[in-house]
This record gives structure tokens, C-alpha cells and sequence, in this order.
């Protein structure tokens, strides 16, 4: 197990604000001004969240001119469901076993 890459990829999930803006991506693309608006949210702290997303692969970024658009990755979000059903899923040689002496 790839535990670096993993942190990488579920640092996306451990901030309230980056929790809604997979929210609001949910809905489709969106630019980094209506991300900013929603979440009533300073564009250096947009930035930084967007940041830690994209490096995740959880969301994409495509520039068009001077704007960026947002969006939810197909792939990062295949990858985030099949990496969480693989930690949770108990192995097949699963036992209760504890080296403790009384």
C-alpha cells in the first residue's frame, strides 16, 4: 500500500471548505470567481484549497484566457472510491491476535 500517495489523496477530504467545493463540482464545471463567491472565500485561500484538489486528482483545472475552470475527475474520483474500499475491506487472513502478557 502507497500510504504517501494515499494521504495525498484523502487530504482533499479533511477541510470543510474543500468538502463543499467537491459539492459544488458535483453539479459540473465551475470558474474560480463563482467558487469564490459560493463559498464567500478570499482568492489566496481559494487557491490553496484548489491546490491540495488538483494534487489529489480529485479535481481538474483547465485555463481558458485569463479564468479557470473546475471540475470534479472522473479518474481522481474512481480512484478515491476504489482506495477507500481497499483500506476498509478486511483482508482474508483478518484474526483477532494481541501479544500482551497478563
Amino acid at each position: 500500500m502507497d500510504y504517501e500517495s494515499n494521504a495525498r489523496l484523502f487530504k482533499a477530504f479533511c477541510d470543510e471548505n474543500r468538502l463543499r467545493i467537491i459539492d459544488l463540482l458535483k453539479d459540473g464545471e465551475k470558474c474560480a470567481c463563482t467558487l469564490q463567491d459560493e463559498l464567500t472565500i478570499v482568492q489566496s485561500t481559494l487557491s490553496h484549497h484548489m491546490k491540495i484538489l488538483i494534487e489529489s486528482k480529485v479535481v481538474e483545472a483547465r485555463k481558458d484566457k485569463k479564468w479557470t475552470y473546475y471540475s470534479l475527475s472522473d479518474s481522481g474520483s474512481e480512484l478515491a472510491k476504489n482506495t477507500l474500499s481497499e483500506i476498509l475491506t478486511k483482508s482474508e487472513n483478518y484474526s483477532s491476535f494481541c501479544i500482551c502478557e497478563d
